[in-house]
């Protein structure tokens, strides 16, 4: 089946109102975290992901598989928030090549006042203006897209 080559109104719309959205968020919860939190949503990430997990540091290709970002943005952040005093390095006691990256009590204590101000703002932002059936709906649309992705070949 041939496609065409452009967007038509209603997709555009959508893609458009979709790719905005994201942007938008992002810049609006980075600003809340900045200024109440002294971290970036990128530290957020980060600390949070290391929070779920405090009985043990975790490797960086967890990292990276967890947040989906691309190698090189962790390793730049995380050496960021290891100058902050919020991560630390540790070696891999199973792989002398590897890196553990582990909270600080101070990375600790700046995700544990984040927290709840991140869900306050996630909550007044994005679901508080959703309906119930709005919320399914994307979590479905969410769920089909990011099945489709695992089907795709992706390129580092």
């Amino acid at each position: 089946m041939s496609r065409p080559e452009r967007l038509n109104e209603r997709e555009l719309r959508a893609w458009r109102g979709f790719l905005i959205m994201q942007e938008d968020i992002r810049r609006h919860m980075n600003r809340h975290l900045v200024g109440e939190a002294g971290i970036s949503l990128a530290d957020f990430s980060i600390l949070s992901v290391l929070r779920l997990t405090p009985d043990r540091p975790m490797r960086v290709f967890e990292l990276i598989d967890t947040l989906r970002w691309e190698k090189t943005r962790i390793i730049h952040q995380i050496s960021r928030m290891v100058r902050r005093g919020l991560v630390e390095r540790q070696a891999a006691a199973d792989d002398a090549r590897g890196t553990n990256i582990a909270l600080t009590a101070e990375g600790r204590a700046v995700i544990d006042q984040a927290l709840p101000l991140h869900v306050l703002h996630v909550r007044r932002l994005f679901f508080d203006v959703l309906t119930p059936d709005q919320l399914d709906t994307l979590a479905a649309m969410s769920e089909t897209v990011l099945d489709n992705l695992r089907d795709e070949p992706f390129d580092e």
